[in-house]
């Protein structure tokens, strides 16, 4: 009956394909789920009679119709999704599926690599497990059996998890951290390894060595990441829990895992449950240290990204070691940058409703932008945490870099050069008051702002420089050699109390009132001088009178004349930046 048959690709971004698989896998007991390709088989009226789908190099959604599962299909669409992982790079494939499928993936080439009584793991390929027990063989060298481990998203990494490690390494031999690889936290991978790397150094039996795909990640545990306990839990756990017995522990010869109490959250609580249950099982020693507290409340990483979100850098950074603090100010950078940007509606410029007067810039463009900029705040604060001032070409190299992987995010289009002037110089700066005084005071950071812009020259031929030139405004360059005096006396404090009155609208009447003070160089450049001079009444005005639907009738009015005020968000964007250092 299904001799003749063709396995086509089945896009999800249409609905009606969405609905006929989603139908189909109903039909299975099973739900679809996040996959990037799926790929049906069908009848000759058009009938999915078996499927699956591809999430990077994982297998998910396998199913085969009743009728057809003595034809010899499952082999084939495994075959046609092994191809397709392989053909977009993937040197192993995974598959997460039910304990009666083991056989049909075995036949495949498919081992499992972990187990639970409702889902087993499976993998095959050149570079899988093996690869990454083989790296932990080599972290471990010639250190005896009888280590401990840690696994830690620490995102951030805190006082809490220093003080986890601290207690830990008094008893341990040796002591593996192991960060959590997948990036799905709002720290990326990098960063976080990082910080434990710095927030461990001290402790000489300590060896910080790298997640993989095999240790707390989507594919082993993806309720980590969504946070909610659901009937799924118990099994990822479990998987989770296996791999680590049956892989992991013995490569680094751990026989004790180290695990802080959790009085907060649901789910860590129930993997720490289920870890003194299972692992013990397998021969390794499961010991709670009870977490720090400070003030009567955990020290926990939420309670830093809280901080980071409420716009507060004190708060943050006295929860963090000093090591973690560049990294807190690079982020406070980048949020504002993104806060500026999702300040909607704005007068012509790029936000969530549209672009405003430009074309070649939009909303996904612009955090694009941001993304790639960010790795090159955190290298500008790592520099101002150095025991002299650095160097100015030290800090043009960095900008230059930071500049190169905007350009290549965007396609060439200058997103946000100015901004990355103005941040990156107050990073900086940031950085060195909180490393070298303990704290960011208004007077030193606005001074160290000073000096570190004295070092610059202008760039010629840019249109900043050429208005400047020409109508002897007060450029971006100048601005900042100032020390942005407009900004604190009159920005900073006028933002704080609309901030306090009314939230929702504080960067709509921040943006205005830059409008009407700044000689905004990319509106002198796009309309001339006399035009940006009106445009500073209009902002006036509006603020005067301030209403969404009057900033949504000046953005269509922006848009028709080609109007687009992007100095005056770079310094949106920076006003939020020191609030959050000086909060």
């Amino acid at each position: 009956m299904y001799d003749n048959f063709e396995i086509c690709d089945m896009p999800l971004s249409l609905k009606s394909n969405r609905t006929r698989v989603e139908r189909f896998l109903a039909d299975s007991g099973l739900r679809l789920e996040g996959v990037d390709y799926y790929a049906a088989v069908t009848d000759d009226d058009g009938n999915i009679i078996a499927g699956g789908g591809l999430q990077g190099n994982v297998i998910k959604c396998i199913a085969v119709g009743e009728a057809a599962r003595e034809t010899g299909l499952s082999n084939k669409l495994l075959s046609h999704l092994i191809g397709m992982a392989n053909q977009q790079g993937a040197s192993s494939v995974k598959v997460f599926t039910k304990p009666d499928n083991r056989t049909v993936f075995e036949s495949m080439g498919f081992k499992v690599i972990a187990s639970a009584p409702r889902a087993i793991l499976m993998e095959n390929g050149m570079r899988g497990i093996s690869t990454y027990t083989g790296y932990l063989r080599r972290m471990r060298g010639d250190r005896p059996e009888g280590a401990s481990a840690i696994v830690m998203n620490a995102n951030p990494f805190t006082l809490g998890h220093r003080y986890l490690v601290e207690q830990a390494a008094r008893e341990a031999s040796t002591l593996y951290v192991i960060a959590v690889r997948e990036d799905r936290s709002a720290f990326s991978y990098a960063e976080r390894l990082a910080t434990i790397q710095a927030g461990c150094k001290g402790l000489d039996n300590v060896v910080v060595v790298e997640g993989s795909d095999y240790a707390i990640s989507e594919l082993t545990f993806p309720t980590y990441f969504l946070k909610q306990v659901t009937d799924a839990t118990d099994t990822h756990i479990t998987l989770d829990l296996d791999l680590f017995a049956r892989h992991i522990a013995p490569a680094l010869g751990v026989t004790t895992r180290y695990v802080g109490s959790e009085p907060i959250d649901e789910l860590t609580a129930r993997y720490n449950e289920l870890m003194q249950e299972q692992l013990p099982q397998h021969g390794i020693t499961v010991k709670t240290v009870d977490r720090l507290m400070q003030d009567g409340q955990v020290v926990s990483a939420s309670r830093v990204r809280q901080a980071l979100a409420d716009g507060s850098l004190s708060q943050a950074a006295a929860l963090v070691p000093a090591t973690t603090v560049p990294y807190l100010i690079a982020h406070l950078a980048a949020d504002a940058m993104r806060a500026e940007l999702d300040t909607t509606p704005k007068p012509g410029l790029v936000d969530r409703n549209d672009n405003g007067a430009h074309r070649d810039m939009n909303l996904a463009m612009m955090n694009r932008s941001i993304d790639a900029l960010q790795p090159y705040f955190v290298k500008l604060a790592l520099l101002g945490c150095q025991d002299a001032l650095p160097e100015t070409e030290q800090v043009r190299q960095i900008g230059l870099e930071a500049e190169r992987a905007m350009l290549n995010a965007t396609g060439g289009v200058n997103t946000h050069r100015g901004a990355l002037f103005s941040m990156g110089l107050t990073t900086l700066a940031a950085a060195w008051c909180m490393s070298h005084n303990g704290t960011a005071e208004r007077k030193a950071l606005q001074s160290l702002i000073q000096q570190l812009a004295t070092g610059f020259a202008p760039t010629a031929g840019t249109h900043g420089n050429n208005a400047v030139n020409a109508h002897r405004v007060t450029g971006a360059l100048d601005l900042a050699k100032a020390g942005y005096p407009q900004l604190f006396s009159d920005w900073l404090p006028a933002y704080e109390g609309w901030h306090v009155d009314n939230p929702s609208t504080a960067r709509h009447k921040l943006l205005l009132l830059i409008m009407s003070q700044l000689d905004d160089t990319n509106v002198i450049h796009r309309v001339g001088y006399e035009q940006a001079q009106q445009v500073k009444q209009e902002a006036q005005a509006l603020l005067n009178n301030y209403s969404t639907d009057g900033m949504e009738a000046m953005n269509r009015d922006y848009i028709a004349r080609n109007i687009s005020p992007g100095g005056s968000a770079d310094m949106v964007a920076l006003t939020v930046f020191i609030h959050a250092i000086l909060n």
